[in-house]
C-alpha cells in the first residue's frame, strides 16, 4: 500500500489555527487535488443572520450558529436552521484546515433525524481529520414514522426537496463563512441515503461533483411495501408464530456455505457471487416423522424458498421484485422478517405498514390497516405506479451529470437482508442499456461486497473508504478500480493470504474488490497466496418482474 506522509510544518499550521494557515496549500497526495487551506472570513455567529428565503421560501433562516467541537476532534461553526416549512438541517465548517471539499451525507430509512456520519469511509485521512464541510437533513419531518406521508409538501420534502435544498444552503453558509464557494462536493448515503445520491444524480445533476451511493433503496415503492410485507407473510405460521425462528438460521446458513462456498474458487465462508449458488433449502429437510434442530419441517423449507424468492403474484407467480435476499445472507434474517423467537416486533412488518399505511398509494388505506389484508398481486402492484416518479431513483437517464464531469460509485452488500443486491445490478444494466457500456464505464462504478450485511457488517470484511477513491476519480481523473474491504475488528497491519485460510475457520481480515463484474480471486505462486481479479462468474440475467419498466427514463414527480 503506497503511504503519503506530510510535511512537518504542514501538519503544525493545521493544527494551530493561527492566520498562517491560510496561506498554506495542502499538497497533492494519494491522486488527492492541491488546495489551498482556507479560514472563516467572519465570525461563526454572523452566519444568524444569512438570509434564506431566496433558497427555501419565506421562513427560512438559521436558527442557530455556535463553536463546538467534533467527535473527530475538529472545531466546527455548528449550524442549524429551517428550511420552509420544516426541512431541518445541520451544517458543520471547520473553524481550521477546511481544504474547500463538501461533503452532504444521506439519510436512512424513512429519516426525521439528523446524522453527519457517513458509511464507506473507514480510513478517509481528509474526512476523519475533519478537513470537510459536512452537512444533512431530517428531509422535513421529525420522528421515523411514515404519518408525515399525508403531507404533499412533507412527502416532497422527503422524496428530493429537502436533500436538494440542504446542498443549496450549504453551498451558501460556505461561501459567506469562507468568502469561498467549494472547489468539489461530494453526496455519500446509504439505503435510503443511497436513494437520495441517486436523486441527485438524476434531478440535480449539478448539485455535486462525486456521489457514493450504497445499498440504494431506489425503488422504494416496492421494496418499503411488497418486498418487507412479503418476508414478514410468508413466515407466519396461521396462529401468528414464526416458521422459521432465527436459531434455526445458522443450519441453513450451514448449508449453503456446505454446498457453495467452494464455487468461487476458495473455501473462505463467503460466496463472490451468490447467484452461482443453487441452493434448495429441501436439502436439509427432516425425514418423515422426524423433528430436530438438525433439519427443517416441510413448511419450513417451504417459508425459506419463498424469503429467498421474493414476493409473486398469488395467482399468476408472476415476479413482483426485482429479486430478494441471497443465499449467505441467513445470519442477519433474525430481527428482521425471520423473529428471534416465536413471536415479537419484526422489521419488515414495521416498515412496511409505515410504507402501506401512509406514503406509496395515492389512496391510503386506514391507519388500521394490517398486513393480512394486502393482496400481492398484479393489481395492488400497479397502484404502486403512482407515486413511483416521486419516490423512486431507477431513472437511468444520467447523462446531464455525466456530461457536467459527474462520477458515481455504486456499492452493494451481497449479504443485504433489507434490500437486495440485485436492485443495484438491475440499475447498473439499466445504465448500461440506456447510455452505452463505454459511456458508463467512464464515470460508473459499482462494487458488490462478499458477506456484507446492509450499509455495514457481516460475515466477511465490512469496512470500506469509497470517499477517497471517489475523490481521486473527480480530482485527479484517477478511475476508481481495485477497493480494500477490512474486517470491522481488524487490528495492527492485514493479514497475508497464507494466513486467512479457511481452515483455521476464520473469515479473511481484508480483501480486495474490484469494479463489477470483476471479482477477486485467489491464487498461488511462487511467492504463496495472493489475490488477482477474475472474471465474472455469471452471465445470470436480472430476473423478469411486473417492475421492469420502472427503470427506464420517465419525468419526475414533484408532489
Amino acid at each position: 500500500m503506497k503511504i503519503s506522509l506530510f510535511p512537518i510544518a504542514l501538519l503544525a499550521l493545521l493544527c494551530s489555527g493561527t492566520s498562517a494557515a491560510s496561506a498554506v496549500t495542502e499538497p497533492a497526495h494519494d491522486g488527492l487535488a492541491a488546495l489551498e487551506v482556507i479560514r472563516p472570513s467572519r465570525p461563526c455567529s454572523s452566519l444568524l443572520t444569512l438570509d434564506l428565503a431566496s433558497i427555501g421560501g419565506s421562513g427560512s433562516r438559521v436558527t442557530s450558529a455556535s463553536v463546538q467541537d467534533t467527535d473527530q476532534g475538529a472545531t466546527v461553526c455548528n449550524v442549524e436552521g429551517t428550511l420552509a416549512p420544516s426541512i431541518g438541517f445541520r451544517v458543520q465548517l471547520p473553524l481550521d484546515g477546511w481544504t474547500q471539499r463538501f461533503l452532504q451525507v444521506g439519510c436512512g430509512g424513512l429519516c426525521g433525524r439528523i446524522s453527519l456520519r457517513p458509511d464507506a469511509v473507514a480510513g478517509c485521512v481528509p474526512f476523519e481529520s475533519g478537513r470537510f464541510v459536512v452537512a444533512s437533513t431530517d428531509m422535513g419531518h421529525q420522528g421515523n414514522g411514515g404519518t408525515f406521508g399525508a403531507n404533499p409538501q412533507q412527502r416532497a420534502d422527503f422524496a428530493h426537496r429537502g436533500v436538494h435544498l440542504t446542498a443549496r444552503a450549504a453551498k451558501a453558509l460556505i461561501k459567506t463563512f469562507y468568502d469561498r464557494a467549494p472547489a468539489y462536493s461530494y453526496f455519500s448515503g446509504c439505503s435510503d441515503g443511497g436513494r437520495e445520491a441517486l436523486i441527485e444524480a438524476q434531478r440535480y445533476p449539478d448539485d455535486f461533483d462525486g456521489i457514493v451511493a450504497g445499498a440504494p433503496a431506489m425503488n422504494f415503492q416496492v421494496q418499503n411495501s411488497l418486498l418487507h410485507a412479503w418476508q414478514a407473510r410468508v413466515n407466519r405460521a396461521p396462529d401468528g408464530r414464526s416458521v422459521l425462528v432465527a436459531s434455526q438460521l445458522p443450519l441453513l446458513h450451514r448449508a449453503v456455505l456446505d454446498q457453495c462456498d467452494g464455487l468461487d474458487g476458495q473455501l473462505d465462508g463467503l460466496l463472490s457471487d451468490p447467484r452461482i449458488c443453487r441452493f434448495d433449502p429441501a436439502t436439509i429437510q427432516c425425514p418423515a416423522g422426524q423433528d430436530s434442530d438438525q433439519c427443517l419441517t416441510a413448511a419450513q423449507v417451504q417459508a425459506a424458498r419463498r424469503i429467498y424468492d421474493g414476493p409473486r403474484d398469488e395467482r399468476t407467480g408472476e415476479r413482483l421484485a426485482v429479486g430478494g435476499p441471497q443465499p449467505g445472507s441467513e445470519l442477519a434474517w433474525g430481527g428482521v422478517f425471520v423473529h428471534e423467537r416465536a413471536h415479537g416486533p419484526l422489521f419488515s412488518e414495521t416498515i412496511a405498514l409505515e410504507a402501506l399505511r401512509y406514503l406509496v398509494f395515492e389512496q391510503a388505506p386506514q391507519p388500521g390497516y394490517r398486513l393480512e389484508q394486502l393482496r400481492f398481486d398484479a393489481k395492488t402492484f400497479d397502484r404502486l405506479r403512482a407515486r413511483h416518479p416521486l419516490f423512486d431513483a431507477t431513472d437511468p437517464d444520467l447523462s446531464a451529470f455525466a456530461e457536467k464531469g459527474g462520477k458515481l460509485i455504486l456499492w452493494h452488500g451481497w449479504s443485504d437482508h433489507h434490500i437486495s443486491p440485485i436492485n443495484t445490478i438491475a440499475y447498473h444494466e439499466a445504465l448500461q442499456r440506456h447510455l452505452g457500456e463505454p459511456e458508463v464505464e467512464r464515470f460508473v462504478r459499482m462494487y458488490l461486497v462478499p458477506g456484507m450485511y446492509h450499509c455495514h457488517g457481516g460475515q466477511g470484511p465490512s469496512e470500506l473508504d469509497l470517499l477517497t477513491p471517489l475523490m481521486r476519480w473527480v480530482e485527479s481523473g484517477q478511475a476508481a478500480d481495485e477497493i480494500k474491504v477490512y474486517q470491522a475488528s481488524r487490528s495492527g497491519l492485514p493479514l497475508s493470504p497464507k494466513s486467512r485460510r479457511a481452515k483455521t475457520g476464520r473469515t479473511p481480515e481484508y480483501r480486495p474488490v474490484y469494479p463489477y463484474p470483476a471479482v477477486a480471486r485467489l491464487v498461488s505462486d511462487g511467492e504463496g497466496e495472493r489475490y488477482t481479479r477474475g472474471e465474472r462468474l455469471t452471465d445470470t440475467p436480472t430476473p423478469a418482474w411486473r417492475g421492469a419498466d420502472f427503470y427506464q427514463p420517465y419525468r419526475p414527480r414533484e408532489r
